[in-house]
């Protein structure tokens, strides 16, 4: 993002949502250094992939985050 980076679009996102009303949000970075992980989830985040994606790994997070947000949803 030219603008911004994930960070920080997380917080204006988070800004604007209600807690019945979040949305999860997962990283999708090339850092993988010790620490990175828990910034970003620090930052807001919902959860964290690294580059090179593993199509096993992101269907399990998309799933794992898709049925809790439904679940949400649907307890609200």
């Amino acid at each position: 993002m030219p603008q911004m980076d994930g960070k920080e679009a997380t917080k204006r996102i988070r800004e604007m949502e209600t807690i019945e009303n979040r949305v999860p949000i997962i990283a999708v970075t090339a850092h993988a250094m010790e620490g990175d992980r828990e910034a970003t989830l620090a930052a807001g985040l919902n959860d964290y992939l690294t580059k090179p994606l593993r199509k096993s790994e992101l269907a399990e997070k998309l799933i794992r985050w898709g049925n809790a947000h439904r679940l949400h949803s649907v307890a609200s």
